[in-house]
């Protein structure tokens, strides 16, 4: 392949350098474009084929079905590793030895008391709330409990904003199920591993101590871990162009947060939930929505199928998949929903329509119906994709910052009206 590219605007000719990654993808180099060509540019709505950046953090190959991060294979990470090591590679660059890994989750748990003030932000939030729209906002509170700015350049300074954030996030998702939950806040444990922990400080009750299943933990470690990092998705990709301002760690989280709050994006879990819920509210016939779902004339829209970026099958749900019938068969769940769950799964799987277009469950299916299980509401389930997704958009961030990239400005083609002469009101 030549190391250049040519494009031809008119009689003239350009070259463009190529730009070749280390797992062989190719981009077009037009950094120069609009100062050579006296102003062109590219268009291309949503950015499907541009490369916003270079990043080697996490490695995607739709086609193939592949995710690693930091070289590390998914599967492997999630048979191997918990939540926390994964949090760690994905943030600094590589696994961390035992000493590394234990100072981290020390260091963690050191920073994890929030302010009290942070309370009485939540006590001014109706019950009726969405959780993502309460964690956006405490994120950002954050920012005025920790005013000073994160000097990028110090090693220390960003590993302590790291483990700040880290220590304090789990606390407000807690925070966030119990206020819509009516029940007390807590801390959890210091004895507890980080996953762990979390589900103490979400389901302990307040007259009985809180014993963690250990396949549910096991599974809500996988589900945390499939969902850690995705390379430059719309959640990250927000992460950084505001980051790129040079905005500080958390506001940057929080706007993180709020892009994955929409349904094209991390709240595709809570949709197929709700799309469960109301096949069960029309009489439960998984057949009758599996062909409203192959009719191009009818609206509906069959939620946790298929996906954007892979092409043949999700490595994630793959996992997941195994998680979620050990997690079924040991609470021994007798549940309407999960029951349609079950019927769409081996319909689309066994239906030549959605084999043929590799329409297969994908990770939103599966980790709707864990969290289904464990007794997590539904408004929840985005925010348990946020909690899974900190340590990428944080190593996202913290990679862009130290590799000095400049602010996000896209251009545009503009398309509405050319100078027209102002017309005083009493003449319009």
């Amino acid at each position: 392949m030549p190391d250049i590219a040519k494009l031809q605007i008119g009689d003239n000719s350009y070259e463009f350098p190529l730009v070749k990654g280390t797992e062989n993808e190719v981009a077009i180099d037009i950094k120069t474009l609009r100062g050579a060509t006296n102003g062109v540019i590219t268009i291309d709505p949503g950015y499907k084929n541009t490369g916003s950046c270079k990043s080697a953090i996490t490695f995607l190959d739709g086609e193939k079905g592949i995710l690693r991060y930091r070289g590390y294979s998914i599967e492997d990470l999630a048979e191997k590793a918990d939540f926390l090591e994964v949090a760690y590679a994905l943030i600094f660059g590589d696994l961390p030895t035992k000493e590394q890994l234990e100072k981290f989750h020390a260091d963690i748990k050191s920073k994890s008391i929030v302010d009290e003030d942070v309370k009485k932000i939540i006590d001014a939030f109706p019950r009726n709330a969405h959780p993502m729209g309460v964690l956006s906002s405490l994120t950002s509170a954050l920012v005025a409990f920790n005013p000073s700015s994160v000097n990028v350049d110090s090693e220390e300074e960003m590993y302590n904003a790291i483990v700040k954030i880290m220590g304090k996030f789990p606390v407000l998702v807690a925070w966030a199920m119990r206020k819509k939950q009516g029940l007390p806040l807590n801390y959890g444990s210091k004895s507890l591993g980080y996953v762990e922990n979390i589900m103490k400080m979400m389901f302990e009750q307040p007259n009985e101590e809180y014993v963690a299943n250990p396949i549910i933990k096991d599974a809500l470690d996988k589900l945390l871990i499939l969902h850690a990092d995705h390379e430059q998705n719309c959640s990250t990709s927000t992460v950084r162009i505001v980051g790129s301002s040079h905005a500080g760690l958390f506001a940057s989280l929080s706007a993180g947060i709020s892009a994955l709050w929409g349904p094209l994006h991390g709240g595709a879990n809570q949709a197929v939930l709700e799309m469960l819920e109301a096949i069960k509210e029309d009489g439960g016939d998984t057949k009758k929505y599996m062909a409203k779902a192959k009719d191009k004339n009818d609206p509906f829209r069959l939620m946790g199928f298929g996906h954007r970026v892979y092409k043949n099958f999700d490595p994630r749900a793959t996992i997941i998949k195994v998680a979620a019938d050990e997690v079924l068969k040991d609470l021994g769940i007798e549940d309407p929903i999960l029951d349609i769950a079950r019927g769409l799964e081996q319909e689309a799987l066994n239906d030549p329509y959605f084999v043929d277009r590799k329409l297969y469950p994908n990770v939103d299916f599966y980790s709707g119906i864990i969290y289904r299980a464990m007794g997590i509401p539904v408004e929840m389930f985005t925010v348990m994709f946020a909690l899974g997704r900190l340590p990428g958009w944080i190593a996202q961030w913290k990679e862009m910052r130290e590799n000095k990239e400049p602010i996000g400005r896209p251009r545009q083609i503009y398309t509405g009206e050319n100078l027209r002469d102002f017309v005083t009101a009493e003449n319009r």
